[in-house]
């Protein structure tokens, strides 16, 4: 089977004979409407669904033979669309966004013509949207694809972030002045956190981004794996030596899991899906090309606590991107797909986040070690080795790392105070929780950690300023090992201790 890989566009996947789930029975209703906005992680359909509207808009019904958008169409009429890709650019330039928008509208020009008095790019556009409708008797379409990309780019430099929101907000405007020229608008991106402010001069467009009836507009979900991707799992098992249902099972821990729905159906990452179809592995392929970066800038400014990234609660409000990012990171996290919907509390009106898959789990936590870690002189902070040691029971190896780990780490994040130690273990631990179940409890300066791996467990106590006893003595006398006695697992208990005046790991004791 030929897999669209890197191919966005459908006309190309159609006439190529590639790989497609059908949604034009979706597309088909989206296009009965006017104005509408989704937002959905990257890598996850948003600009194959704009290819679907514009082929549908622009009356290519042979696109759709065989297809589900055959059966529910009738008329297939023609309308002029206008299609705005504002992804591949750099926007570090300040006049990027500007170059972009009037290389459209000179290209728009010259079909539909253009007046002397049309000076910013605002009445280009608008004089553009009238004389299309007037000279073709049909109302226009217009489809922005990644329409926040100008911002998303900048979300670290005010300046610019405000610049590129001034000119998103006057061009998206004409949206509402030529209302009575548009048959149908959509947009989409990552985030909405510019929603109210850039769509402030806009007829408010119907956000679909967490309604039931579209929550599977993008993505791949449990019903359409077992209808279009039988044969390629079948294909992936014997390749793994291995059966269809666990085949099955692994694709599903992997990839599947997205929530777009207070109650919603699971959905998969469709280009992971995809690529591990065409190369026969099971990669971690979402983060080729992930910028967690400017995530990571995020949570440091906002100073939330690593572990809430796992079970965090946020309102639909939230969520919608009304707050201030820097306070709260988690809606963007959830917009830019690294968390997702798990649970919701209807009396609360709460929904709760977690990490979706075992991809990004794992992938957001190895690509945010070296980032959030800071060490002395430019060292790369082992993420794997920590992991490796747990997972081969090296504890004694584990220990003397971490007190290395201590001893490089850069004095402009570890201040010397009790709450920096605290808060470089919880990320420690954070990230081990990718491979093994971690619990944390913390408690008036003082922190205790249990490790479970398949063989054994361990359980730690963490003072400041004490001894390696003292807190050995407090994992006794406060039983920590009774709840594992029946697991039949080997159990280690290891005292440890910081020290605030050589800002290090002094001194650690294991027993067994």
């Amino acid at each position: 089977m030929e897999y669209p890989v890197g191919v966005q566009t459908f006309e190309k996947i159609i006439n190529g004979h590639k790989f497609y789930v059908d949604k034009t029975d979706l597309v088909y209703k989206l296009a009965q409407g006017d104005y509408f906005f989704l937002s959905r992680p990257r890598r996850f359909g948003k600009s194959l669904l704009i290819s679907t509207l514009k082929a549908y808009f622009l009356g290519q019904k042979e696109l759709f033979d065989g297809l589900k958008m055959a059966e529910l169409e009738t008329k297939w009429e023609t309308y002029p669309v206008f299609h705005i890709d504002l992804n591949a650019e750099d926007y570090t330039n300040k006049d990027a966004l500007k170059l972009q928008l009037e290389n459209y509208l000179a290209k728009w020009e010259e079909e539909y013509g253009s007046r002397p008095t049309e000076k910013t790019i605002s009445l280009r556009f608008s004089g553009i949207i009238e004389r299309a409708c007037k000279k073709t008797g049909k109302q226009v379409v217009i489809l922005i694809d990644e329409y926040d990309k100008p911002l998303t780019a900048t979300i670290d430099n005010d300046e610019l972030n405000e610049k590129f929101r001034q000119q998103l907000r006057a061009f998206y405007g004409v949206l509402k002045s030529q209302d009575q020229y548009i048959r149908f608008a959509m947009l989409t991106g990552v985030t909405k956190f510019s929603k109210v402010s850039v769509f402030s001069d806009l007829n408010q467009p119907n956000d679909i981004s967490l309604t039931k009836k579209y929550q599977t507009i993008c993505g791949i979900t449990d019903e359409e794996i077992d209808t279009y991707c039988r044969e390629s799992i079948e294909e992936l098992a014997e390749e793994k030596d291995t059966g269809y249902a666990d085949m099955r099972e692994q694709l599903r821990k992997k990839y599947d899991g997205y929530h777009f729905y207070k109650e919603g159906i699971g959905i998969y990452n469709p280009y992971s899906l995809i690529k591990a179809f065409d190369n026969g592995d099971l990669g971690s392929y979402w983060f080729e090309t992930a910028t967690t970066e400017f995530l990571v800038k995020l949570l440091k400014l906002s100073r939330l606590p690593i572990e809430k990234l796992s079970g965090g609660k946020q309102t639909e409000e939230q969520l919608g991107g009304k707050e201030n990012f820097r306070i709260n990171p988690l809606p963007i996290m959830f917009q830019a797909g690294y968390l997702t919907i798990t649970d919701y509390d209807d009396k609360r009106k709460q929904y709760t986040l977690d990490f979706p898959n075992e991809e990004v789990e794992v992938g957001f936590k190895q690509n945010l070690a070296p980032i959030y870690i800071k060490l002395k002189n430019q060292t790369v902070f082992d993420y794997n080795a920590f992991v490796d040691d747990m997972l081969d029971c090296k504890l004694d190896q584990f220990m003397k790392r971490l007190q290395a780990l201590f001893a490089n780490l850069d004095y402009e994040i570890m201040g010397g105070k009790e709450s920096d130690f605290h808060n470089t273990l919880q990320v420690i631990f954070f990230l081990l929780s990718a491979s093994m179940r971690v619990e944390r409890h913390t408690s008036d300066g003082r922190m205790d950690v249990e490790i479970e791996t398949d063989d054994y467990v361990a359980i730690f106590e963490l003072k400041i300023d004490k001894s390696a006893d003292v807190a050995l003595k407090q994992i006794e006398d406060k039983n920590y090992a009774g709840a594992f006695a029946i697991s039949g697992k080997k159990i280690y208990k290891i005292g440890v201790n910081f020290s605030t005046k050589t800002r290090g790991l002094e001194e650690y004791k294991i027993v067994s």
